[in-house]
């Protein structure tokens, strides 16, 4: 058990401790919330989750003063294992040196809650007192349907993902216009060309000289420590080889996997080949994306395609196909945004790649094309665009490209097109 002195001494260099400097995220994420539930932060392992606690801790800084914030980091060494009494006794000894906040909203932030045995019971106990509590979970030990089911509903998460353009900008010192002259327009291409190439990992984006071992660390230690420590896999080969192959499939069959590997004499279950696809979308290291059918069990069951949480992690891995780049961007553009998104493929495999849905209206279809100069491959976005238009009866259609912008009227529809990097800072 962690004796009071201690924790008096660790409050109090909370109180004194300096934040590091920071780049302000797109996600808004309220101080403040008006619902009486535990707030979590969760996402891909290196994104940024303590530094978004600190982001939080600024603003109420700035309006209610430090002493009404308390952050703890969980995983600090000279914690030891710590179970609710420890916490608890935190909590005594916070009123202890501050009996003016006793009958104030106070702000507690608990990092790595996951190192804390019976954390829930605490956090609820915060809640009826109301203390407005932050948690954040290393994606290795904890996720948001852990925290939920330890929670019993009185949670509410938020997923932070890697660094949006407009948030790549900011942390590269680029100041967004709404004109540009053409000096800063070049710039402005050159960022995006970097960022469609890099991704938006923190870490590689600050320190672009290691970009690659940076990236190579994340890759290796997210499969290692979130995949195969955390659910006991043993059977390693079979997982590099699934994710060598969710590298190179544009959809992806897990019985066509289970066959290949049974046709090179590879040993493994195909129910457990599902589960270690399942863990690796836990992980938030890959997302399938299914077909849309009205029919929730016949989306359910269609092939997904695979799409990746950063484009850095399919360029350490030797892909630089641009058009694979450039929907990868955007699929993870949809999803910070919280879109709910499927893709269209008729009988004749003719496909359209994302379809924003409300219930079961379609609003917006989207076409992806690194380069609509060829006359053949502009025919083939088009043409699958007015297809899905009139099946869906939806007229919102969009094609994103490189660099090209135009509106194109075909019958009755108009198509708009746009380059990756304007669609990108739309707010």
């Amino acid at each position: 058990m962690i004796n009071k002195e201690k924790w008096a001494e660790i409050i109090k260099d909370w109180q004194s401790q300096k934040l590091p400097d920071l780049i302000e995220r797109e996600n808004l994420i309220s101080p403040d919330p008006a619902i009486k539930r535990a707030i979590s932060i969760i996402g891909p392992r290196r994104i940024g989750k303590t530094y978004e606690m600190f982001l939080l801790i600024k603003r109420i800084i700035e309006k209610d003063g430090r002493d009404r914030t308390l952050y703890i980091n969980l995983e600090r060494a000279d914690l030891g294992v710590l179970d609710y009494s420890d916490l608890v006794n935190l909590l005594e000894v916070y009123y202890g040196l501050f009996p003016q906040n006793k009958k104030k909203t106070i702000w507690l932030f608990l990092d790595e809650i996951q190192n804390v045995s019976q954390w829930e019971k605490f956090v609820r106990t915060c809640l009826d007192e109301e203390i407005k509590v932050f948690l954040s979970g290393s994606s290795a030990k904890l996720l948001s349907k852990e925290i939920a089911t330890a929670m019993g509903g009185r949670n509410l998460s938020y997923t932070v993902f890697p660094f949006s353009f407009g948030e790549y900008l900011s942390a590269k010192g680029f100041s967004q216009e709404k004109h540009y002259s053409s000096e800063e327009k070049s710039k402005l291409i050159n960022h995006f060309e970097e960022y469609l190439n890099w991704g938006g990992y923190p870490e590689a984006v600050l320190f672009s000289e290691q970009r690659e071992k940076i990236l190579r660390d994340i890759f290796d230690t997210a499969i290692l420590k979130d995949v195969i420590e955390r659910h006991g896999i043993r059977n390693i080969s079979a997982m590099k080889l699934l994710i060598k192959a969710l590298l190179s499939s544009k959809e992806f069959s897990v019985n066509k996997f289970y066959n290949y590997l049974k046709s090179q004499n590879i040993k493994v279950g195909k129910n457990v080949l599902y589960n270690y696809l399942h863990y690796l979308e836990d992980a938030f290291f890959v997302f399938p994306l299914r077909k849309f059918n009205l029919s929730y069990k016949k989306a359910d069951q269609s092939l997904p395609k695979i799409y990746f949480v950063d484009n850095g992690l399919l360029r350490i891995n030797q892909i630089d196909d641009k058009g694979r780049l450039l929907e990868n961007l955007i699929f993870t553009e949809l999803l910070r945004k919280g879109f709910n998104i499927s893709y269209y493929q008729n009988v004749i495999k003719e496909e359209v790649d994302f379809l924003i849905t409300e219930g079961k209206k379609i609003k917006k279809l989207i076409q992806v094309c690194y380069d609509l100069d060829n006359f053949v491959t502009r025919e083939r976005e088009i043409k699958s665009l007015i297809k899905a238009s009139d099946e869906f009866d939806c007229d919102d259609l969009l094609i994103i490209t490189k660099n090209q912008e135009e509106e194109t009227i075909i019958g009755k529809k108009k198509i708009k097109i746009i380059p990756a990097w304007k669609w990108l800072l739309e707010k």
